[in-house]
């Protein structure tokens, strides 16, 4: 709590280039863009950072092959090139994956024809990952035999890529990027609205956790509230040539299917991707697409059972998936970026995940509408421009402000691992060795927890059963990861509760641990506010189960 309440003392007692409204992946790439380049930063977000879309993603890093079927090429382009460029710079976190596609008999397409489909996407992607494949139906089967190709007319075989770890997780590094240049960033504070007074926008600021309010002065203020944008520029009365729709989307994690670490894409019933993602040892599978009014959603009974029939129907599992199988849920919203003065009749399954910037020169205010994990690093670049056309000076404006330490920084830490034998302390159950887990979510920070575990062996103990947090990052969480509340550490820091069952996480002793060294005196606090605000998302409304 010590780095949030410095945060806040900076908020309101100093004056800033840029105020972001919005923590989510737009938010968050702005201000390591921003703050990285030279400007002076504040970002505020009324929950915790990526504690919206930004947490319920698919975690897949993709160049948008689904958009080539309507002719967008020149957005395919621009995604492909934008994965390229992720996977360059983060090859611990973002790592190309395979895709394989199984066509059922009747589909709209052959699968000839996707398959010529995916060489072209490859070569709009420069070439960049491995080639495409045509597989017969045996073929699939005997390279996946879980998949049922009863009725399948072949498939094939593409690239594309994935976050290793979590969305929220990647997120929350561009915001402690943003932190170590600088910026002032503060979760669960609320902007009440803003005005425009001379050359400085005023916006009145609220503490989420005591209530109490301040002001917030800066040159520019940008809207990056993801799907409640249109509802901040309602607050500051400002007008934009764009709005959001939204479609919402469910993911399901269940025990693991597959131990092959490949994504397996299918159509679904309704015609979109429907997805088998790897996650650990768990298997994540979804998506939905229903077109909502409001951004605030939740899981229904018609989308569990959406879900688990699509599954059953193209898996050949020993024991087909029940809602007892639910280990949690992930539901969130897809604001769609469209003209404002299109109205809300569009065909939504349509419409692309592309970010459209809005910016209003004479108010120095500008919005971002849509977006997605994979143009981040163009989101920050491009509003970076526009604020120095805004007139906000940047002194370093060509720096590189994203991307893990140069190969050397990692060599001296995988070394230093090395000589301390660490990956033979990696838990049967992990899913990759500790040396790379520690790199990948903390590169040259992970010095100290190598040195905890050298002096104490038991820092490398898996801290929570069925999850691969291990003891010793506990109090880098506590002191450099801005925990506020558990579920913040649990679902964003962590994704210990996408993979650990709600009940289980009440009994465990590790989780009772970990609050004492995140919250101190506070700790059962914390704790019993958790189980008392967050229900169990493994248990299906009743109603869902009827349905299944």
């Amino acid at each position: 709590m010590k780095l949030r309440n410095r945060n806040i003392e900076k908020l309101h007692t100093e004056e800033f280039d840029a105020l972001i409204i919005g923590g989510g992946i737009n938010g968050a790439a702005t201000a390591a863009a921003l703050a990285g380049k030279g400007a002076k930063v504040a970002l505020i977000d009324r929950g915790d950072f990526a504690g919206s879309t930004s947490m319920h993603s698919s975690n897949l890093v993709w160049g948008g092959i689904k958009y080539m079927e309507s002719k967008d090429f020149a957005l395919v382009r621009k995604l492909c090139k934008s994965r390229n460029h992720l996977i360059k710079s983060y090859p611990s976190t973002v790592q190309e994956i395979r895709f394989l596609t199984t066509i059922t008999k009747g589909f709209r397409h052959s699968p000839r024809y996707l398959w010529a489909g995916t060489w072209l996407y490859w070569l709009m992607g420069n070439g960049f990952t491995k080639l495409p494949r045509l597989l017969s139906p045996n073929k699939i089967k005997q390279e996946e035999p879980i998949i049922n190709v009863e009725g399948s007319v072949g498939g094939f075989e593409y690239s594309d890529a994935y976050l290793h770890d979590n969305d929220a997780r990647f997120v929350f590094n561009f915001v402690r990027h943003a932190l170590d240049y600088g910026a002032a960033a503060a979760n669960y504070v609320e902007s009440l609205g803003a005005e425009r007074e001379g050359d400085w926008w005023l916006t009145k600021a609220r503490n989420v956790m005591d209530g109490s309010t301040f002001t917030i002065r800066a040159k520019v203020l940008i809207n990056a509230a993801g799907p409640w944008v249109d509802q901040h520029n309602a607050l500051t009365g400002q007008k934009t040539t764009h709005q959001h729709m939204y479609s919402k989307g469910i993911h399901l994690i269940v025990p693991q299917l597959t131990r092959i670490k490949r994504v397996l894409a299918f159509f679904a019933s309704d015609g979109r991707l429907f997805f088998v993602i790897p996650m650990g040892n768990r298997t994540c599978i979804g998506t939905t697409d229903t077109h909502m009014e409001h951004p605030e959603v939740d899981v229904t009974a018609d989308d569990i059972a959406f879900v688990l029939e699509n599954i059953n129907t193209r898996l050949t599992l020993k024991n087909p998936l029940t809602p007892d199988d639910i280990i949690s849920t992930r539901c969130g919203v897809r604001p769609l970026a469209i003209k404002a003065d299109q109205g809300n009749d569009r065909d939504f399954l349509q419409l692309s995940r592309k970010h459209v910037i809005d910016t209003n020169t004479d108010s120095a205010h500008i919005s971002i509408f849509g977006g997605k994990l994979t143009d981040c690093l163009n989101v920050g670049d491009e509003i970076a421009d526009d604020v120095a056309r805004l007139g906000v000076t940047l002194s370093d404006p060509n720096f590189q402000w994203y991307g893990e330490p140069p190969l050397p920084v990692k060599q001296q830490f995988m070394d230093q691992a090395a000589r301390m034998n660490l990956d033979a302390m990696t838990a049967d159950s992990s899913s990759e060795p500790l040396s790379s887990r520690l790199w990948r979510r903390y590169a040259e920070k992970a010095m100290g927890m190598l040195e905890e575990i050298r002096q104490d062996p038991s820092e490398a103990d898996i801290l929570i059963e069925g999850t691969e947090y291990i003891r010793c990052e506990l109090a880098h969480a506590r002191d450099h990861e801005m925990i506020t509340q558990l579920e913040d550490f649990l679902r964003r820091r962590a994704k210990v509760s996408l993979v650990v069952q709600h009940e289980q996480l009440r009994q465990s002793k590790g989780l009772k641990e970990a609050c004492k060294v995140l919250f101190g005196e506070e700790a059962e606090e914390r704790f019993n506010a958790y189980f008392e605000q967050n229900r169990d998302t493994s248990r299906p409304p009743k109603s869902a189960i009827e349905d299944c």
